[in-house]
């Protein structure tokens, strides 16, 4: 009888928590997927026709409006840009965060080291280029095309200034085998193509 009621309990015991576990994963799994098609939800374009409404706003005569404060690229050591197209020397950046224009070092909108494809050697360049007025075109066809495939990381952008320090980051389009860059001399692009790839 002592050994009837210790296997009983046992397998009572073995069984609530069964029951418990396969509960808790049913309830998980169903989350999960709750979760996942929600997301999928998010990220499916209905329609065909229908366009992600960019919050991208270019303006022609960027450098003729009153500023009083600039957005810069911050994250040089040596050089920055301002949202007015302007690369300068750091010691050059004024305090409301523009560049200083009188300076020798400053200059808008400088292509250097810039290849055709719109890749850059330095980050600062490629900002500044992509910011001139006659890269519209290029980044709103860039735009309309990464709808489907970007979409949530280019919605984020709200103008021309962010799309540029957006776009000439390094991405993966920059890198071949995940570990070294496609052309480790351009490899900061506004362009619509990848960087040229380099024999190893």
């Amino acid at each position: 009888m002592m050994v009837l009621r210790r296997l009983l309990r046992k397998r009572w015991v073995l069984g609530v928590v069964f029951g418990l576990s396969l509960i808790y994963f049913l309830t998980s799994t169903l989350k999960q997927e709750e979760r996942t098609i929600r997301d999928r939800t998010l990220l499916e374009v209905r329609d065909s026709d229908h366009r992600i409404p960019w919050k991208v706003r270019f303006n022609l005569g960027n450098s003729s409006r009153q500023i009083t404060q600039c957005r810069n690229s911050i994250q040089g050591k040596t050089l920055l840009t301002d949202e007015l197209g302007y690369v300068c020397e750091r010691k050059d950046l004024l305090v409301n965060g523009c560049c200083n224009v009188n300076a020798p070092s400053s200059r808008q909108y400088i292509c250097k080291s810039c290849l055709a494809n719109g890749c850059c050697n330095i980050y600062e360049y490629c900002v500044s280029c992509c910011l001139q007025p006659d890269k519209q075109p290029l980044l709103e066809r860039f735009l309309n095309r990464a709808a489907e495939g970007f979409q949530n990381l280019f919605t984020a952008v709200e103008d021309h200034f962010e799309l540029c320090l957006a776009k000439c980051r390094t991405s993966s389009q920059s890198v071949q085998h995940e570990n070294t860059y496609r052309n480790p001399q351009a490899k900061y692009c506004y362009g619509e193509s990848p960087p040229e790839l380099l024999p190893i």
